[in-house]
């Protein structure tokens, strides 16, 4: 996921003056590693079926993160010329449709819902967490299992 989405997308977004930091490599993975594992480009529903109404490995919504990145005053002009760049229709539904299947503009958009969030981007899991449940807002978060994403994100990015 790191250099078949993160990488590639934070390159994007320095074009725009965005930065790619390891921080923010990071921070990147440890949500989607808390939201999807890894495993499932589509929320999981009843009956384990892979229906829910969120997509990508970091789970954006509509009516939420999609809408939110797409009208957010500080990343919304900046969504939208990159939904440009890779031929995405830049409303909810085409931002959602496209994060389906495309992991770097999946990650594009989760970088900027993170850069909506005041402060500095977060260096412990704590911080992290907070961060984290502030942009998400989690239906229901799963607290037990955040040190460990945040962990495997420190060492897979090689972050101190």
């Amino acid at each position: 996921m790191l250099n078949l989405a993160i990488t590639p997308a934070l390159a994007e977004l320095t074009r725009c003056g965005i930065p790619d930091t390891p921080t923010a490599r990071r921070f990147m993975l440890a949500i989607a590693l808390q939201e999807s594992s890894l495993a499932h480009r589509r929320q999981v529903g009843a009956g384990g079926a892979e229906n829910g109404p969120a997509a990508s490995f970091w789970q954006f919504e509509q009516g939420g993160g999609c809408k939110g990145v797409l009208t957010h005053y500080l990343v919304a002009s900046t969504m939208r010329n990159l939904c440009a760049d890779f031929n995405v229709e830049p409303t909810p539904a085409g931002l959602w449709e496209a994060m389906r299947y495309h992991d770097i503009v999946a990650a594009i958009a989760a970088r900027l819902l993170i850069y909506t969030l005041p402060g500095k981007l977060p260096t412990t899991p704590a911080d992290g967490w907070a961060q984290y449940i502030d942009a998400w807002r989690p239906g229901k978060p799963h607290p037990q299992t955040w040190a460990s994403n945040w962990e495997l994100a420190t060492l897979t990015v090689g972050e101190k």
